[in-house]
């Protein structure tokens, strides 16, 4: 088993590397965060196989902790493995802004030179990620990326204040740089055209446009449709949004059309998915009893017990499919057959219905019929 010892463990890339790696028999983790005795970090690193360390200081409270969170603690924990006396492969945490002459990006790319000479001076491989802005889950507004503090503002019913709508920034999710770092401790990291350490997937946006996507998102409840996830950005910002909700809002109301036939209600449409809706049909009841030129329907009965009735139109032929949620199968509805779903038991009937198009008022493409 591999002893992996992680600094910065309970920061935003930490929690999800812990994550991770909680999910792996193989692995033995020793967390080290600020909070935690020094002396702890040394006995970790003297049992350490392999080192991520993630722990720095973006924004400190002076710049000289630049220094210090950054360069100062990388070259204390460096030295801690010297003195163990093994080559330790070691990943550390690096950031774009180590191109950068300022005070976060010099103590960075000096830091990322302390390891690159370790690696050198022992033989143990070490490896250099200078990550873009990274989002995901747990990460901190006002802090760790823009992308938090988007979700979390609009999550909360907040403003954002945005500067220059057309300034492009470069995004990476979490998982991604979770996985590229897994991939480097298993000795088969993604190098970039530098031949350095680098995630694969990142995304180039602007502002106004990473704004626009997440504001769309709390209407979402209120139209009952599903954003885009065939776009990855967008999903990925949906999922994050998300984490940010009051913990007394992640359940919303459906509006509800009851009559005494049992309940109907709509629960998810879009263009590109149709329309999802569940109904609940009393004993003896029937549903249905219409037609559609092109729209076309799937049944499922999760509960009870029914039949589906199908007629062409120009037909007398009256077909039946008993359907069982004790025996759950999906019942296709083609167009050009009058159609109803009934109750045949003593229990109330659930079923979930998919349409190819939401339901449009002004061009229903729903025609009354009884079959």
């Amino acid at each position: 088993m591999a002893v992996v010892v992680v600094t910065g463990s309970q920061g935003f890339i930490g929690r999800n590397l812990l994550a991770a790696l909680s999910t792996r028999p193989d692995v033995e983790v020793l967390a080290h965060d600020v909070e935690d005795a020094p002396e702890a970090l040394a006995a970790h690193l003297g049992r350490a196989d392999f080192v991520f360390h993630l722990a720095g200081v973006n924004r400190p409270p002076d710049p000289s902790g630049f220094t210090a969170g950054n360069l100062d603690l990388t070259e204390r924990i460096l030295g801690l493995l010297r003195k163990a006396g093994r080559p330790v492969p070691f990943l550390i945490s690096s950031s774009t802004q180590a191109a950068l002459d300022n005070p976060y990006g010099t103590s960075k790319r000096e830091a990322e030179a302390r390891v690159r000479a370790y690696g050198q001076a022992t033989g143990a491989p070490v490896f250099v990620f200078r990550l873009p802005n990274v989002f995901g889950k747990w990460s901190r507004p006002n802090y760790n990326s823009v992308v938090a503090t988007f979700c979390h503002n609009t999550a909360q019913g907040l403003p954002l204040e945005i500067h220059d709508p057309a300034r492009e920034v470069t995004l990476v999710h979490v998982d991604e740089v979770v996985a590229q770092f897994l991939a480097a401790f298993e000795g088969r990291p993604h190098l970039g055209s530098d031949g350095e350490p680098a995630v694969r997937r990142t995304f180039t946006v602007s502002l106004g446009d990473l704004a626009d996507r997440i504001r769309r998102f709390p209407a979402l409840r209120e139209t009952r449709e599903v954003p885009d996830v065939g776009d990855e950005l967008t999903r990925l910002l949906y999922s994050m949004y998300l984490s940010y909700l009051p913990t007394d809002r992640f359940a919303y109301a459906l509006d509800t059309r009851r009559d005494p036939r049992g309940w109907l209600a709509e629960v998810l449409r879009g263009p590109a998915m149709g329309q999802i809706f569940v109904s609940v049909t009393r004993p003896g009841i029937a549903r249905g009893n219409h037609w559609h030129h092109t729209k076309t329907e799937k049944f499922l009965v999760v509960s009870g017990e029914a039949v589906v009735r199908f007629r062409q139109l120009s037909g007398t032929e009256i077909l039946e499919y008993p359907v069982s949620g004790a025996e759950p199968r999906v019942v296709d509805i083609p167009p050009g057959y009058t159609h109803s779903i009934t109750n045949t038991g003593t229990t109330d009937v659930i079923t979930l219905f998919w349409a190819s198009e939401p339901f449009d008022p002004g061009r229903p493409d729903t025609y009354a019929l009884p079959v």
